[in-house]
Formats: C-alpha cells, structure tokens, sequence
C-alpha cells in the first residue's frame, strides 16, 4: 500500500479531514509500512532511549530548574503519524507522558471520533520540560530545546505531522498564525504538516 495520495503541488487539500486522517490510519496499519518500520526497529528504539536520557540531563534553559522530569513523547513509535504540541503541563510533568491531562482527554475523544485510537500514533512536545504556570514557551526557550525535537522526529520517521498550535506550528512549518493556518495541508520534502487547534485552547476558548 502506497502513502496517502495528497497533492504534491499545492499547500492545502480541500477534502474533509476526517477521510485523510483515517487513510492515514490505514497506511499505518498496512503491511508494506509495517515492514519498513521493523527494518529500523533497532535503530529507532535505543535511539529514543538514548534521547529520553539526554533531555533528562538538560540544562540548556531556565525551564529545567523547576521540572519534575522531561516529557520526551508517548505512543506507537512506529506509526506514520505524529502529532507535537508546545510543552508539558503540571500532570504531565509529574507523569512523564504528554498530554494526560484535560487537553490529553479532549485530543483523545477527537481521535476517536476520527475512528483513529491513540495507541496509533505518537505525540510528542517542541519543549520536554514544563514552563512555569502552563504558561506559551518562549522562543529562546523552544529553539534551544526544537534540537531534540528534529533529532526525535528524524528517529521517528513520520510521514504526517500535525501540529497543535501556534508554536509548534512556527516551529516545524516555520509560519504562525494558527487561525488561518489550521485545517491546511502543507509538505516539506516528504512529510505533510496538517497544524490544528492545540486541544487547551479549545478547553479555554471555544466552548
């Protein structure tokens, strides 16, 4: 099974989200892709504990003076999809996974609207430890940190992104304005970009 067909000319794709999602899915599910990710399996698994072990030892910004733990990520390691957020929050922070809080349970819910179940994808954040308060990470603090972040996502190989938010969106995509960004397909290089809504900013603002 071949990859998702998405046009390769244009930035954005006009069919509906859900029906590209879930063919994403299915080409995670296929065995053609299966196969390739078990060529790498070795690689991609000690690769990302050697980094879950680097970013426990950070010390490139203030945000690690008050953390609990880094957060690298959590999921399939092996699936096509991964989804970034902008950084851990207090219960993450004390757990150790991404998004097991309130904005973890809505991104859930969504996914499984979209017939998508969690355990199929990984998520991972652009900053591994928690800024004070839950409060945007500073760029100083998300470019010292984005490192970790491309060295995670070329061991992870994906061939969708999505992106939850402004600053992961600026940071992988390299544009913000989430408002007008959101819902559009983009690629770079082989890897589509899909930024959306990050799920505490609908808790907060569109209920």
């Amino acid at each position: 099974m071949t990859s998702p067909d998405v046009q390769s000319t244009t930035h954005a794709d006009h069919r509906h989200p859900a029906s590209l999602l879930k063919s994403w899915v299915e080409y995670a599910r296929s065995g053609e892709y299966a196969y390739l990710c078990l060529q790498s399996a070795r690689r991609r698994i000690l690769g990302l504990r050697a980094l879950q072990a680097q970013i426990q030892q950070c010390r490139r910004c203030p945000l690690h003076a008050q953390r609990k733990q880094a957060v690298l990520g959590v999921g399939d390691p092996f699936s096509p999809i991964v989804f970034v957020g902008e950084g851990p929050g207090a219960q993450e922070d004390i757990e150790g996974q991404p998004f097991v809080g309130r904005a973890g349970q809505l991104l859930t819910h969504a996914l499984a609207r979209f017939g998508i179940p969690r355990s199929k994808i990984y998520i991972a954040n652009v900053v591994k430890c928690r800024p004070e308060g839950n409060r945007t990470p500073r760029m100083s603090e998300m470019e010292a940190c984005f490192p970790y972040l491309k060295q995670q996502l070329a061991l992870l190989r994906p061939r969708l992104i999505v992106t939850m938010g402004n600053p992961a969106t600026q940071m992988i995509l390299g544009r913000s304005g989430i408002m007008t960004l959101r819902g559009q397909w983009f690629r770079i290089g082989i890897v589509w970009i899909f930024p959306i809504y990050h799920p505490a900013f609908v808790l907060r603002n569109l209920k």
